[in-house]
Parts: structure tokens; C-alpha cells; sequence
């Protein structure tokens, strides 16, 4: 092998090493800081707000956030600390926010946050997980009312939630999440409530009629 083909190959496989390392660190950065802002608003939701006298929670919080914002930055104003306090509220399991942060950043979740329905938040932090969103994309999608757009949106609370859980638990997309537009529900002839057992017909259904046709 000639020399210059051996450098160029090295050089490569060295560029290859620092982008997977930057890559490493950078995500584990970011799960160490979303991990870091839900202990925040835990600590502070648990031993300040559960106060009888709410005015003297408020004024800790005022406090807190204005010596916090001195020490470390703008990251921890008044209003960023509030955010924490209600990002450990609306995700009170630690173990989920901790699976989620390594895929999700913080930017992610102010966009999640704010959403009032837990299924909806639940729904497009799994999606921003399975799919890769980027924060533009899931911005996109809540825009769009992809969630109320979705099969899934109309089922009971109980049956919804165990479809998340299964894409938590096991990355599995069910039908209700992949065949997200009603028009192509529409199209394979089923309703709201169906099994996967069904989709899979439906489909074989179809692709029949058009060779035989």
C-alpha cells in the first residue's frame, strides 16, 4: 500500500474516533443537564412548594432563582426555575425522564412542557425519541395537532396509555403511531379501534384487489 493511501486512510479513521467521541460526550452532557434541571424543580416542588402558605413558596422560589442566577448564569432566572418546577411535575418518574434525556434535549422538553394533556406530552416525547425529531420537527408536528390527527388520540386514556408504554418499553411502533394520517386509515378500511392482526389484512386486502384487478 503506498504511503499516501495509508495516511489518508488513518486520517480518516482518526476523524471518525474525535467525531464519536464528540458526539459521546456532547450526549451525555445533555443527559447530565436535562437530569440536572428535573432535580432542580423536584428539590424545590417537593421542599418549598408544598409549603401550606403559597406566597412564602413564591418568594423562596424569587429568592432562590435570583442567587442561582448570580452564581450560574441567566439558565437559572426566575423564570427558567419555574420551568424546572413544572418539567418535574408534568414527568414526575425520574426513570422516563432519564431514558428520554439521553436522546432529547432540554430544548425539547420546553416544547413538551407547556402541552396540557399527559397523553399529548407523552406522545411526542416518545415520538422525538423513536422517530429523531429534531426540535424544529417536533415544533412542526405540535403545530400540525399530529397527536390529534392520530388514532390514538381518540381511544380511552387506559388503552392509549398502554400503546406508549409498549413504544417505551420495547422501541415498538404500533399501528396507531406508524399509520398516523386518517386518510390512509381511511383507506384501508378501518376504524378507529383496531388490532395489528387487522392492518396487516387490510393491506394484503388491498394489494390483492390491485394484481387481480
Amino acid at each position: 500500500m503506498k504511503p499516501a493511501l495509508t495516511s489518508k486512510a488513518l486520517l480518516q479513521d482518526l476523524r471518525e474516533m474525535i467525531a464519536g467521541a464528540r458526539q459521546d460526550v456532547a450526549r451525555s452532557v445533555n443527559s447530565a443537564l436535562v437530569m440536572l434541571y428535573w432535580k432542580v424543580g423536584q428539590r424545590i416542588r417537593k421542599e418549598i412548594l408544598k409549603e401550606k402558605r403559597a406566597d412564602y413558596g413564591e418568594l423562596i422560589v424569587h429568592t432562590v432563582s435570583a442567587q442561582l442566577a448570580k452564581e450560574f448564569g441567566s439558565g437559572f432566572a426566575e423564570k427558567s426555575l419555574r420551568r424546572m418546577i413544572q418539567f418535574a411535575e408534568v414527568f414526575p418518574q425520574e426513570q422516563i425522564v432519564a431514558t428520554l434525556s439521553r436522546q432529547l434535549s432540554w430544548s425539547h422538553f420546553v416544547e413538551i412542557i407547556p402541552l396540557k394533556d399527559e397523553l399529548q406530552r407523552d406522545f411526542y416525547a416518545e415520538m422525538s425519541r423513536i422517530e429523531n425529531w429534531s426540535v424544529r420537527t417536533l415544533r412542526q408536528k405540535i403545530a400540525g395537532m399530529l397527536f390529534e390527527r392520530t388514532a390514538l388520540s381518540k381511544k380511552p386514556a387506559e388503552l392509549a396509555k398502554q400503546e406508549l408504554a409498549a413504544l417505551r418499553e420495547e422501541d415498538k411502533l404500533t399501528p396507531d403511531l406508524v399509520f398516523r394520517d386518517p386518510y390512509f386509515l381511511d383507506f384501508l378500511g378501518l376504524k378507529d379501534t383496531y388490532a395489528e392482526k387487522d392492518v396487516e389484512a387490510a393491506i394484503l386486502r388491498e394489494l390483492e384487489n390491485f394484481i387481480y384487478d
